[in-house]
């Protein structure tokens, strides 16, 4: 009896409370906003390239997916076709949302495709582009202007939420070749591939409360750089993700980007390639919506910190002094700059805030880090906790290649000198990836999150 009218108490609350949902699941709202620049302006990625951008292949995209568990808790992700979000950029957009909208970071994951063809943004590889007074007004007036859009932009997801389920599941494609392991103009001649790789494609699908198909998010480990053209684009990614609404008119789909640090799509350079790569990838997602996937509960966990991660002792100046004689480009600014500040009695940073995070969604789990993370940390993390997590690269911030332990002994660029393309004045220093490692074990823990060994 006591149970008959509770029920009775809860339809009546029903009635009285509007907006009240008895029994409610997920809640999910979408958004999106073009984020093309536009004016002529320099694109980020590519040390080569010699003036700003003179047309777009197709728009960039900023898109919002925030959601709801049945206690209230929210979480919101937005995806970008940017090169990646910088640190000071990151943190004034998430204490925007903080102030406006009451999320902490744990609640909010800034990921970026890593598109070699979308805008420079303001503080970021600096060092890189030869920028006179007038571009780089160009380029902190877009910065600016971004970041007002993306806070409106989840404002907008926000308002949008409504009852849906949400589904997960990996599914696969392999047009990622490592880059280290294998030389690019010798790629034709190789009978196989070689060094570590995680062929996952991670997806989820989101349908509203009458089955239809509402959102569906997905990712891949591979950096968008089939292109390098004068030409704004996503690359394969925005080829993907046009394919996907094309197939599924109304769906809003939305990229992230995986551990692809040292991961490259080969063969590369065409725009038929860089479209058959999106199809392809369009292509496994599909193959995913199609069969059986996970329902997920409707309850959220979130983990987040930064820790210091320690660097190098810095380049003496006779260091500099030999790399400024010896180089061109960047590597000279680089040195130039890092010469002047250590005249100038200016102290280089000796540790980076460095940012991870974890999202469990029902039974999914979500492991992003920040910067260009190599392959190796995620096929660790499936080691340690599953094949079923999905793993995300380039969020929150982008300040480097974090190197795994053997890049970071062998160098090469991903371990040593993409340091400089970032502006650090050094390499990390040898306890780092097991640091990182540590610090997403004890996240794992906070969200619960069962280890395999």
């Amino acid at each position: 009896m006591r149970n008959r009218l509770g029920f009775a108490w809860l339809i009546w609350l029903g009635f009285l409370i509007p907006g009240y949902v008895v029994g409610k699941g997920w809640k999910a709202g979408t958004a999106r906003v073009i984020i093309t620049p536009k004016e002529p302006q320099w694109q980020a990625g590519y040390a080569s390239r010699t003036h700003a951008a003179d047309g777009k292949l197709h728009d960039l995209w900023a898109k919002a997916l925030a959601l709801e568990d049945e206690t209230g808790t929210r979480v919101v992700l937005v995806t970008t076709d940017m090169l990646g979000f910088p640190k000071a950029m990151s943190d004034r957009i998430r204490e925007r949302l903080n102030s406006q909208f009451g999320l902490a970071k744990a609640q909010i994951i800034l990921n970026s495709s890593h598109t070699h063809s979308g805008p420079v943004l303001d503080y970021a590889l600096q060092d890189i582009y030869p920028l006179d007074a007038k571009e780089q007004r160009k380029i902190d007036q877009y910065s600016h202007w971004l970041e007002t859009k993306i806070v409106s932009l989840v404002g907008q997801a926000l308002k949008t939420l409504e009852p849906v389920e949400l589904f997960s599941q990996n599914g696969v494609t392999r047009f990622q070749v490592n880059r280290r392991n294998n030389k690019e103009g010798a790629l034709l001649e190789q009978t196989e591939l070689k060094g570590p790789n995680d062929y996952a494609v991670p997806v989820i699908k989101i349908v509203d409360a009458k089955g239809k198909l509402k959102t569906i998010v997905f990712g891949y480990a591979c950096h968008p750089t089939v292109l390098d053209l004068y030409q704004w684009s996503g690359d394969y990614v925005g080829f993907a993700q046009l394919e996907l609404e094309k197939t599924h008119p109304g769906v809003t789909a939305m990229f992230f980007q995986g551990a692809a640090g040292d991961q490259n799509p080969l063969p590369r350079r065409t725009i038929p390639l860089a479209r058959q790569y999106g199809q392809e990838l369009a292509a496994a997602v599909d193959r995913v919506l199609d069969e059986p996937m996970r329902n997920l509960t409707p309850q959220v966990r979130t983990a987040y910190s930064e820790i210091d991660l320690p660097l190098s002792a810095p380049p003496s100046e006779a260091e500099l002094t030999k790399t400024i004689q010896e180089n061109e480009g960047y590597l000279k600014r680089w040195a130039t700059r890092m010469l002047a500040e250590k005249k100038q009695g200016k102290v280089p940073i000796s540790r980076y805030a460095y940012p991870l995070q974890i999202w469990q969604l029902g039974t999914q789990s979500i492991l992003s880090f920040g910067g260009e993370l190599v392959i190796q940390y995620a096929i660790d993390c499936k080691k340690r906790f599953g094949q079923d997590i999905f793993v995300m690269g380039y969020s929150n911030d982008v300040m480097g290649y974090i190197p795994s332990t053997t890049i970071l002994q062998e160098g090469g660029y991903e371990g040593a000198s993409s340091q400089m393309v970032y502006g650090l004045p050094s390499v990390w220093a040898p306890d780092v990836p097991a640091m990182i490692y540590q610090e997403i074990n004890r996240l794992a823990d906070q969200v619960g999150l069962p280890k395999l060994n």
